[in-house]
């Protein structure tokens, strides 16, 4: 709970604490917040269990911490039923950016734009349309 937390920093919470409640004070203080911690996790704990109870059978080995993006990318990344480390492993971004890099300075590096999976050349200048060429009506679009 507290692992960003120095050694520094806590020295100052604590005469911190006792210059704001006083040394009479402060352990009753200390009781109070640790009761409600307490409290506090019972009610998490009981809201838990009521949610588990609720889902059913099928959720008992559901966890809260699933819920989490992280957690659960990283589990489906473990479990690997869908094939995402071949597409990770599969993607190159260094490669990707250096073709763009490439493209953009004209440097192109691929054989031929047929070759290239259909990449547009973004050096040459698109070609302007004549005096008479009118752009498509949509009639859904006005």
């Amino acid at each position: 709970m507290f692992n960003d937390i120095g050694p520094l920093e806590l020295i100052t919470l604590v005469v911190l604490a006792v210059l704001v409640f006083g040394p009479d004070k402060l352990p009753k203080v200390i009781q109070d917040v640790m009761r409600t911690v307490r409290k506090i996790r019972e009610f998490s704990e009981s809201a838990k269990q009521d949610i588990r109870s609720e889902l059913g059978p099928e959720f008992k080995d559901f966890e809260f911490e699933d819920l989490n993006p992280k957690t659960f990318i990283r589990k489906q990344l473990d479990n690997d039923e869908l094939g995402l480390k071949e597409i990770r492993n599969g993607f190159d971004l260094k490669k990707e950016m250096a073709e763009v890099t490439d493209s953009v300075h004209g440097t192109d590096t691929s054989p031929s734009p047929s070759s290239s999976g259909g990449r547009i050349d973004m050096t040459k200048k698109p070609e302007e349309p004549g005096k008479d060429d009118r752009p498509p009506f949509d009639a859904d679009a006005t």
